[in-house]
This record gives structure tokens, sequence and C-alpha cells, in this order.
């Protein structure tokens, strides 16, 4: 007897009339017309099944805190930093703890179920990554919470800013970060990266840095963290974040950049939501774009994830933890609009997200976790342009979440009574 059958679903690799058979928080059957006595049986009637969607790239710690102690005037990055340091010595463990499961319950009740938080390790007081650690316990029964070692201030340009990255790794953090851009020098951001990669190549980490968030063609430390994740055997392990300094560089040094990364097995993690939002700010018109070049990492080979980055904070003011609209504004801002473009970005939040964030047992496979989203749509495309509702969410077969189809009811001259779904 089986725990749970899901019948008549859609994938999104496109198989049609599909079942997915659940027993003990694992999938045991995924095949076409396969019916089973089960305990719960339900009829996907031609929706999609996903698995869920994943985070690679946020700030649990920042989030929900929009307008403490201010707002953000002028909409950026360095605005942004500067009030997160003006709010830092406001904060305590269980108000951030209190947002971020707030949080949380927003992503799971979206269908995101794995999230990739980077967390403050600049003051010596270590109290964002406490928080943190403590909100990752109590919410591993529904979302998988990676915490990384985040120096916002510079590892090399704030006082014990490597020690007080070392403690956090020994409490429990499980990725190395960096912030080379932000160190005081070009050469200092280079031997940030090689001295952070040396770190988590000791302690046998992965590392993901905020690289390049800048609208400088100069900023060129991703060249650098390809060059030691291969110095020192970390590929597969690494991931540069932002690189939106690449949507202004030389087409020339790009040819030989990308190549570079993808041999190097890096990937790379773009915030569309908010490297549209807060690139180019130095620009008149035309105004850059500013997110990095993903159709051209991606056709290289190059694993390119799609993060939201911020939710209600010191840098952006929307957002409600939804990577279908992630993936909205990164085919737009792309200029991904064909239909494997598209598909390509929702792969972005599922699985390209999972394997920068190293998910185990991801996916809708026999023997796999029995993690997926049915959504309101029917293939990946439709999701997408519909943000569509996730009308139940399961994590390792346990129904976290459901949503009631949407529907509109419509009075119009000539048809009384008209409902339906509007596609």
């Amino acid at each position: 007897m089986l725990d749970l059958l899901i019948t008549h679903a859609i994938l999104p690799d496109g198989r049609t009339d599909m079942s997915v058979a659940v027993q003990a928080g694992r999938i045991v059957g995924v095949e076409a017309g396969l019916e089973a006595p089960a305990h719960e049986k339900l009829d996907a009637e031609g929706q999609l099944l996903s698995p869920p969607f994943c985070d690679p790239h946020f700030h649990m710690d920042a989030t929900l805190s929009y307008g403490l102690p201010r707002v953000n005037q002028s909409g950026t990055l360095l605005e942004g930093i500067a009030l997160w340091g003006e709010l830092k010595p406001q904060l305590t463990e269980e108000a951030l703890v209190q947002r971020a499961l707030a949080y949380g319950d927003w992503a799971v009740a979206k269908g995101l179920l794995a999230i990739r938080s980077h967390v403050d390790t600049s003051d010596p007081s270590l109290l964002p990554v406490r928080a943190m650690l403590e909100a990752k316990k109590r919410m591993a029964p529904y979302l998988d919470l990676q915490l990384v070692a985040f120096p916002q201030d510079g590892v090399l340009r704030s006082p014990g800013g490597l020690a007080n990255l070392q403690r956090a790794l020994d409490m429990g953090v499980d990725v190395v970060g960096g912030i080379p851009h932000f160190e005081r020098t070009m050469s200092e951001g280079a031997a940030s990266v090689k001295l952070l990669c040396e770190l988590a190549a000791e302690r046998g980490l992965p590392v993901d840095m905020h690289c390049d968030e800048s609208d400088d063609p100069l900023s060129r430390h991703i060249e650098t963290l390809a060059y030691e994740t291969q110095r020192l055997g970390l590929q597969g392990r690494v991931n540069g974040s932002h690189l939106t300094s690449m949507h202004s560089m030389d087409n020339y040094y790009v040819s030989k950049l990308i190549p570079l990364i993808a041999d190097a097995g890096v990937s790379a993690v773009a915030n569309p939501l908010i490297n549209i939002t807060l690139q180019g700010r130095h620009d008149t018109y035309p105004r850059r774009r500013g997110m990095t070049r993903v159709p051209e990492l991606m056709a290289a080979g190059v694993t390119v994830a799609f993060g939201h980055d911020c939710v209600m904070d010191p840098w952006y003011a929307l957002g409600s933890g939804d990577m279908l609209e992630v993936a909205h504004m990164g085919l737009h801002v792309a200029q991904m609009t064909g239909q494997a473009g598209m598909r390509q970005c929702f792969e972005a939040v599922t699985t390209n997200a999972a394997r920068v964030m190293g998910l185990s047992g991801y996916g809708i496979e026999e023997g796999f976790d029995a993690s997926f989203v049915l959504l309101q749509a029917s293939d990946p495309v439709e999701a997408i342009r519909l943000r569509a509702t996730r009308l139940k969410v399961w994590r390792r077969g346990q129904l976290l979440s459901e949503t009631a189809p949407a529907m509109a009811r419509l009075t119009l001259p000539g048809r009384p009574g008209a409902t339906g779904f509007t596609r």
C-alpha cells in the first residue's frame, strides 16, 4: 500500500500523463499510467508537477526589516550597505529569528523549500550568525537552510574580519563567503579570494562569493576565483554570485573569461530582481541592465541559477519569496524569450539552483525525496507567465501547504454566469 499516488501529472521535461508513487517519504515509481493501492490518491488533472523551488542566494538575516531604522531613499547598493550598518546595533537575536521564520512560512507557501542564505559575520558579536543557526534548526522539519559566512564589510577591510568568519564556521555555518570587490583595493580583493578559497580547501567546505557586484568593467575577481578553484582542486564546489561587472566588460575579454569559468567548474548565480534594481545607478541614458551574461554562460556549459537575494530589506522594498517572479524577471532582462530560453529560466530556479546548492535526492525520479510542487499550469513556460498558483506543496511525502486554484468569476454581457481560469 503506497502512502501517496499522484496521477495524470505533467512533468517539467514534457512527460505527460505521469504517475508518481510515494512511500516513506521517497519516490518509488515514476511512470505513465501507473495504478496501485494508496492511502491517498490525487488526480493532478494535467497540471505541472515540479521539483520544489530553490533559492541559491538570499539574505535571511536582513529580510523583512524594510524601514528599519529608515528607508533606503536612493535605492542604491551603497546606501543599503550603510543602512544595514545603522541597523546592526539595534538587532536582537529573537527579532532576527522571528523574521526569518515568517519568511520561511512565505517560502513554503510558494513551494520554495531550499534556501542558501548569506549571513553577516562582520560584527564580533556574531549575533546574526547565532540567530540564523537557530532559525535553521527550527525550520529543519520543513525547509533546508544553508548558511554562508559572509563578511559584509570585507574580510580584510574590517578589523577581525577573518577571525570572525572562522568563528562562524566553527559554530556550524556551511559555506565560505566573501566580497572581494568591497575590499579597499583590487589587490586586496584578489588576496581575499585566495585566502578564503584556501580556508575552504583546508576545511573541506564549498565557496560562494559575492563577486564583482559592480558596474566597473575592471572588477575582475571572478577571474581570480576561477584560477584559485583550479589551483586548489575545488571544482564543483565554488559559486560566483552576481558577477554584474561582466555586463559592462569588453566582449574580447569575456570571450576568454567565460571558458575559464567553465573549465574551472565554477557556477554562477544571477539575481535578476536586485541586479536590475541596483546596477546602472551611475548611468544617465542609456542605462545598463547590470545582470550578468546568463545565456552566454549557459551556452558555455556553466551552471547558472537565479536567486531572490532580498525581500523587504535595506536593499529592496518588494518581494514575496516567489521564485517564479525571479524567473519571470530573469527571462526579460536576459532577453531569453524563446521557448528553450524560458525553460532554462525555469531550470534556473529549480534544477540548476539545486545543483549550485549541492542538494542530493532532488528531482522527480525513483529513489529521490518525495518533495514537489503541484502548479496550476500545464508547462514551465505557462508557470512563469502566470506565476502559477502553488496548489499543493510536499516535502518528503508530507503535505506542507495547499492553495485554492485561481479562478475568475466573470459577469460579461451576453454570457451570464461565465467562470473560468484565465490563461
